[in-house]
């Protein structure tokens, strides 16, 4: 940045990361970390979608001549007391918020177990696969995890969606990747530049 004499609008800071902790935690998201196995000391990141508010029935809140002023408390989960005394219970007029969403970005690693605890569940993770699966032992030797090991990751951490990329530039053609690590857990699909991958 000195070199290229960047100037930001907006100050930059710089934390280490040196064991498994929580970094960001707000009325929306919680953001951690977590080790991987790499040759050099190397993190994954977990993003956890905080639950949202409860749903408003528009229809039946109208009925309930509930005013515009409570729509937020009934979002927040309390009942509603008309001014004669009677009680509209919050589940009459709303309905559950969603459930937040949980992405992993597992980083650079070897196959490892261990990361497993903290990805367990997820919506979607990324895990790299450096090379297909009859290069095991290259990939155990340089820290790196096959197309297969990816898929064995995603289907004992019970995920949802396995993104994999992180190929070896040996390769030139990815279909087989994807078609591998399929074999293994099948909503699988290659992690391509520039494509925006939907969360469901």
């Amino acid at each position: 940045m000195n070199v290229a004499e960047t100037e930001l609008p907006y100050p930059l800071y710089f934390h280490t990361l040196t064991k498994p902790e929580l970094l960001v935690d707000n009325d929306r998201i919680r953001i951690s970390c977590f080790p991987t196995t790499h040759r050099i000391e190397c993190y994954g990141f977990l993003f956890e979608e905080k639950e949202g508010k409860r749903k408003l029935l528009i229809d039946k809140v109208r009925k309930h001549n509930i005013p515009v002023s409570f729509y937020s408390s009934l979002q927040n989960g309390l009942d509603y007391i008309t001014p004669r005394g009677q009680m509209i219970k919050n589940d009459e007029v709303t309905t559950s918020p969603e459930r937040g969403k949980k992405y992993a970005f597992c980083a650079d690693t070897k196959y490892d177990e261990n990361i497993i605890q903290y990805i367990y569940g997820a919506d979607m993770i990324y895990h790299e696969t450096t090379y297909l699966d009859n290069m095991r032992e290259k990939a155990l030797d340089r820290f790196h995890s096959t197309s297969k090991q990816a898929g064995e990751i995603a289907r004992k951490a019970m995920i949802k969606k396995l993104l994999i990329g992180h190929f070896s530039s040996k390769y030139n053609v990815l279909d087989q990747f994807q078609h591998e690590a399929r074999e293994v857990f099948s909503n699988c699909e290659l992690a391509n530049e520039g494509v925006t991958y939907e969360i469901l």
